[in-house]
């Protein structure tokens, strides 16, 4: 006896409705669930499937741009953090034993470059000056105290050099470094004798300038 066995299936058809959503425009940052639903019914064996898939869109916080975290940069009107360094003798100097005086500050790159060994003369040059108006001369670099002590008696230079290595001062005034952060920066700071900023001057390239600018800001004090 012949058996005959017939089966038909129903192509399944899906559509696809797809919700307008006012909120997601470009350059909005956030936007309520979309539900998006997938439905086909097919005759197989006399079952009927359908399928319903809800998606959320990103929430606003997946579309935030990752930010840095910045340490608040020293300007004009702060009072600056203080610190305990020690100078090209070793000894240990804080910032809050200048308090009283004017104090002219500068970080520079790293001793015996070109252009900070023209700066350190131009402040020897000028110390006469900044003696006159009352002001302390201190210069910091990531150099250690021997290196500091060396350059110093090289350059007869008759102020204090302080050592910050692992720049962790320099980090904490938010010193801008030059050539995308390659570079440590060259940045001065007049102090008044309150222990406020006064000034705040920064020329990689043009080190004898930092000289000229605070002797301004000093006699405008």
């Amino acid at each position: 006896m012949a058996l005959s066995t017939s089966v038909s299936v129903a192509k399944p058809s899906f559509s696809v409705n797809g919700i307008s959503n006012p909120y997601c425009k470009p350059g909005t940052m956030g936007s309520p669930s979309v539900k998006i639903v997938s439905a086909g019914d097919s005759q197989l064996f006399g079952t009927k499937i359908s399928i319903s898939i809800t998606r959320s869109m990103p929430s606003a916080t997946t579309f935030q741009t990752r930010r840095m975290v910045a340490v608040a940069k020293v300007s004009k009107g702060s009072v600056p953090p203080s610190f305990n360094l020690k100078d090209q003798e070793g000894r240990m100097v804080s910032l809050s034993k200048f308090k009283g005086k004017p104090v002219v500050l500068y970080f520079y790159p790293a001793d015996e470059s070109p252009g900070c060994t023209k700066e350190a003369c131009a402040f020897r040059d000028s110390y006469e000056k900044f003696k006159k108006a009352g002001a302390e001369v201190i210069g910091i670099s990531g150099d250690g105290p021997e290196s500091h002590k060396a350059f110093a008696k090289k350059y007869r230079l008759p102020f204090t050099l302080l050592s910050d290595e692992g720049d962790k001062i320099r980090k904490e005034w938010g010193v801008p470094g030059d050539f995308f952060g390659s570079l440590p920066g060259r940045e001065t700071y007049v102090i008044d004798k309150n222990g406020v900023v006064q000034l705040v001057y920064n020329n990689q390239f043009q080190p004898e300038k930092h000289i000229d600018e605070t002797l301004k800001m000093l006699q405008s004090l």
